[in-house]
């Protein structure tokens, strides 16, 4: 199994948006995140041609950028309550271990969860450890069922090196 990891896109000022009085859970990707999305997606998919899943957190940013890449692979968006970021990382296993030896699957959320989530699936460490950046992903290799320290982290990339795909 074959697991891609991928933070949302830019977002904008968190501070900024809380003066408005709206739930962070509501925040969009900003135009910049949107373009940025859309540029690492097509390199994502270069590198990922296939992909069976995409799981997302059910926050607008991390849906928004679910949005973009799911159709590059022809599949349809989940959204799971897992991902949200106060979530425990070890929730996310459930996930994963529904999935096929032979799949692929895409994750969308937000940080510090999914550097603690693939740090977890690498080390057994629940802890942060691994960063993403806004737009950036990687990609974790299982032999085995997805767990803690059952993963080998393959690469990781930045938005700006995933456009260059």
């Amino acid at each position: 199994m074959k697991i891609v990891i991928v933070r949302h896109g830019d977002a904008g000022d968190r501070d900024a948006f809380a003066k408005l009085g709206k739930a962070d859970s509501l925040r969009p990707l900003s135009p910049l995140g949107k373009r940025q999305m859309r540029s690492a997606g097509r390199g994502l998919v270069t590198l990922v041609p296939e992909c069976h899943r995409i799981f997302s957190s059910p926050y607008k940013r991390a849906r928004q950028t679910a949005d973009i890449l799911a159709p590059l692979w022809g599949i349809e968006i989940e959204e799971c309550g897992e991902l949200e970021p106060d979530k425990p990382v070890s929730q996310v296993s459930g996930l994963l271990a529904a999935g096929n030896s032979s799949d692929t699957i895409c994750i969308v959320g937000h940080e510090p969860h999914l550097g603690s989530l693939a740090t977890w699936l690498v080390s057994g460490e629940e802890r942060e450890g691994v960063a993403f950046r806004k737009g950036g992903a990687c990609l974790i290799r299982f032999w085995e069922k997805p767990g803690a320290a059952t993963g080998t982290l393959k690469w990781m990339m930045g938005p700006k090196e995933l456009a260059q795909h």
